[in-house]
């Protein structure tokens, strides 16, 4: 690309003049696709990510030094980055969803439970509110540990505590089976 149409997208981004994005897009949209398709093998999410990117462009136009990066070089790094942090964020959900290698659940044969066991929703009724509430969140509603602590509001640690403590109290009231089947 010229330097004087470079200069003038520059100007035009800096003095946030629309007309910047429209230059920038027909100057160089088909590059900056290219690199979003390269990191995220998917032409849809690389058009997501190109649109994101171009967003990033727009509000931080500021940030843009010539003296430090060409256009064109900083433009890449914007897309480049914006479809990795896409890609890893897409690989943490997708981890989050299917977790059953480090499955704690414990399989014991229905002819080793009792029938008054069976309904440990009602069971859990003689507890303090704030040991139910994230039992609940964790064996009744199967959250994780980290969704419990993120919906309830409360740090991780003390969703951990409560467990366990919640945990002792019903082994104290309904005896060692309760807590097999909740492990």
């Amino acid at each position: 690309m010229k330097p004087f149409i470079e200069t003038h997208i520059v100007e035009l981004l800096k003095a946030r003049d629309e007309r910047a994005i429209g230059l920038l897009y027909d100057h160089y949209a088909d590059a900056l696709y290219g690199v979003a398709i390269k990191v995220m093998k998917d032409e849809v999410l690389a058009q997501d990510v190109l649109q994101e990117a171009f967003v990033k462009i727009w509000k931080n136009a500021d940030r843009y030094d010539p003296d430090k990066a060409r256009l064109f070089t900083w433009l890449f790094r914007v897309v480049q980055n914006t479809a990795i942090d896409a890609v890893r964020s897409r690989q943490r959900k997708t981890s989050k969803e299917i977790q059953t290698q480090d499955s704690n659940v414990y399989h014991i044969p229905t002819t080793q439970l009792a029938i008054e066991h069976l309904d440990l929703k009602a069971h859990t009724d003689g507890l303090e509110d704030k040991y139910k509430v994230v039992i609940d969140a964790l064996f009744f509603q199967g959250m994780t540990q980290q969704e419990a602590s993120d919906e309830l509001n409360i740090p991780l640690g003390t969703v951990k505590s409560r467990l366990k403590i919640g945990l002792r109290e019903l082994r104290k009231l309904f005896g060692m089976v309760v807590v097999f089947l909740m492990l």
